[in-house]
């Protein structure tokens, strides 16, 4: 019996299959980059403005656990981190902990993504985990 659970559980994983951290999430969340656009060309050698969109869901400053709340982290040229963990904080994974809403960035010219994922107090994502599309623009 031992086993068989195990092998269960090891192919979830090797499935991909995204495991949450413990904080609930509202079932209708829905998070997004209001802008830029996707495909959008920005400017090189200046900062340019990117602000969060969050329906259904309230924002709250990391340290701060209020039910149906979490604070924004910036994905920039990466892929989701693993969902049962805390997001690492590093220049692709920007943290937003004061409940920021919006951010200027500054990035190299060349093809970019950018993508939101919502985190808990203690900055591991939401069950079910919150984060927006990703979306591609190009600095030139």
């Amino acid at each position: 019996m031992k086993k068989s659970f195990a092998a269960a559980i090891a192919s979830l994983l090797f499935a991909g299959i995204a495991f949450a951290g413990d904080t609930p999430a509202p079932p209708n969340a829905y998070l997004y980059i209001g802008w830029p656009n996707n495909g959008e060309v920005i400017a090189a050698g200046k900062p340019f403005r990117v602000w969060f969109g969050l329906r259904d869901m309230g924002v709250a400053p990391k340290g701060v656990k209020f039910p149906n709340t979490g604070h924004h982290h910036l994905l920039i040229d990466t892929d989701l981190p693993p969902m049962g963990e805390q997001i690492p904080n590093d220049r692709n994974h920007l943290h937003y902990g004061a409940g920021e809403t919006e951010t200027m960035l500054e990035l190299p010219p060349g093809k970019h993504t950018l993508q939101l994922l919502m985190g808990d107090e203690n900055h591991i994502p939401h069950n079910p985990p919150i984060y927006s599309k990703k979306i591609t623009i190009i600095v030139k």
